[in-house]
């Protein structure tokens, strides 16, 4: 980690911040960071943080992972964003030879077939590319919530992301509701992915990804055949 993230006392930042707005938060981490900070979008609650990010500080960073099994949907709002606010948005996209090297040897949807190698999926074309773009930088910013998942029941607005060589990792939104997200979308005139009016509240690869349907958790439409307990790529993982 770079010196000036690891001069940073999480702990005392975390108090100090968790009952701040999303503002303050992201003002706090991009006065501190920047440029050496960016954000990882990709749903709904991500556009909301971008939003706000680029209000606090146009040049803020941007990045995307281009998985290339994304429905068109997601591509129309990459693009949709980056008109509406004049905002350069990195693409990272998996090592070509790696994905070949898979594909030839589990198939075109392997994912379905285990847990093990949904994961291998995940982690060539997400979470290899996520390492290649955090390992350029002191802090990252994402749109995770407390009541996403129940892997992220506890998720402070500040932490060291030991999964990625213990970098700072910033959750603006940690204590907001889904209705605050859409909420602050709508307030905002933020462009979303369409997939959201389909029926689709959190959106990830095409193969992965399905209508939720009435009554169910907001991430039931994520690798559906899995236990809730296993539902995370591998950008978000625990290390204690």
């Amino acid at each position: 980690m770079s010196s000036v993230a690891h001069n940073i006392d999480v702990e005392a930042v975390n108090q100090e911040l968790e009952l701040r707005t999303p503002q303050e938060v992201l003002t706090w981490a991009l006065e501190t960071l920047h440029p050496n900070i960016a954000m990882a979008w990709s749903g709904a609650e991500d556009v909301a943080v971008v939003d706000m990010m680029l209000k606090i500080n146009p040049k803020a960073r941007i990045f995307t992972l281009d998985t290339g099994r994304l429905n068109p949907e997601t591509y129309e709002a990459i693009d949709r964003v980056r008109n509406k606010y004049g905002c350069q948005i990195e693409i990272m996209f998996p090592d070509y030879s790696a994905a070949e090297v898979m594909v030839r040897e589990k198939g075109m949807n392997l994912f379905y077939e285990s847990v093990e190698n949904r994961k291998r999926c995940c982690g060539v074309r997400k979470v290899e590319p996520l390492k290649r773009m955090l390992s350029t930088l002191q802090a990252w910013v994402t749109g995770l919530r407390r009541d996403q998942a129940v892997t992220r029941t506890v998720l402070p607005k500040v932490e060291i992301d030991k999964a990625f060589g213990e970098i700072l990792k910033v959750n603006p939104i940690a204590d907001w509701s889904h209705e605050q997200v859409w909420d602050y979308i709508r307030s905002n005139n933020v462009p979303y992915n369409a997939l959201h009016d389909q029926g689709y509240p959190s959106i990830g690869c095409a193969p992965c990804t399905r209508v939720v349907q009435p009554g169910e958790d907001i991430r039931a439409g994520r690798w559906w055949w899995e236990n809730p307990e296993t539902k995370e790529c591998g950008l978000h993982v625990k290390q204690h």
